[in-house]
């Protein structure tokens, strides 16, 4: 079953035709909202609000083990997360992106369900943090709805909620990063741990600080704008997705 994490824009996923919601239980306390379940493209699916139906809860406050662990235990095999991003290089507001590679800058968040105690040491491989067969499915399903997205970026992680400055920017433009987001770790290595394949769809928002319109400031009018006119590309490309075997 396809899982969705909504990001930022994204609380609720209009094209899903819903058949229940449910409040799940964790042993890492509970998710940022209930589980939505139902039909994608005439396929079962499930979404979750990563920051909750109200959009309350900041990136830094995610509970991300119990969101990913409630994923699995209802069924789902395959995650998509849907984030927001700012373009350090090579993309532009409204671009979506599907990354490849990221960078974590993120720090004091719980990140793997290995946390000690009376359970084995365990390492998993995250050499290539997305999962390359779900990529090239979100790139097939792209391409089916003539929906343009880049294929390929580095995702940089970092703690939020404030946004980066323009030094901060220029040291992960040197460290290789293309895109800056909120989210990103640890859900993507906690959905390695579970062994879900894991990709992201990115939303470009904003330019990041220090970068073209945003040299001076940020502006969040801006991102409004740009967002609410990226949710039907999203909505569209979600529903392709759904429609393309695995």
């Amino acid at each position: 079953m396809l899982a969705i994490i909504g990001g930022t824009g994204l609380t609720r996923l209009a094209t899903l035709a819903v058949a229940h919601r449910e409040v799940v239980r964790t042993p890492y306390g509970e998710p940022s909202a209930a589980l939505v379940f139902g039909q994608l493209a005439g396929r079962e699916a499930v979404f979750l609000a990563r920051h909750g139906h109200g959009h309350t809860i900041p990136p830094h406050r995610v509970n991300y083990r119990a969101n990913l662990w409630a994923l699995k235990d209802r069924g789902a095999s395959t995650i998509v997360a849907v984030a927001s991003v700012g373009g350090i290089r090579g993309c532009q507001p409204g671009d979506l992106v599907v990354p490849h590679q990221l960078i974590d800058y993120t720090s004091g968040r719980p990140h793997t369900f290995f946390d000690g105690g009376d359970q084995q040491v365990v390492h998993v491989d995250f050499t290539q943090p997305y999962a390359s067969a779900l990529r090239a499915r979100l790139l097939k399903a792209a391409a089916a709805g003539g929906i343009a997205v880049a294929d390929g970026g580095v995702y940089g992680a970092v703690c939020g909620p404030r946004l980066e400055t323009a030094a901060e920017i220029d040291r992960m433009e040197r460290d290789g990063a293309t895109l800056v987001g909120m989210t990103g770790m640890p859900e993507a290595a906690l959905a390695r741990e579970l062994e879900l394949p894991y990709a992201a769809i990115c939303v470009v928002v904003n330019h990041a600080a220090g970068r073209a319109d945003s040299a001076d400031q940020i502006s969040m009018e801006s991102i409004a704008k740009v967002l609410e006119s990226a949710m039907d590309r999203i909505h569209a490309l979600l529903t392709h997705l759904a429609a393309v075997a695995a």
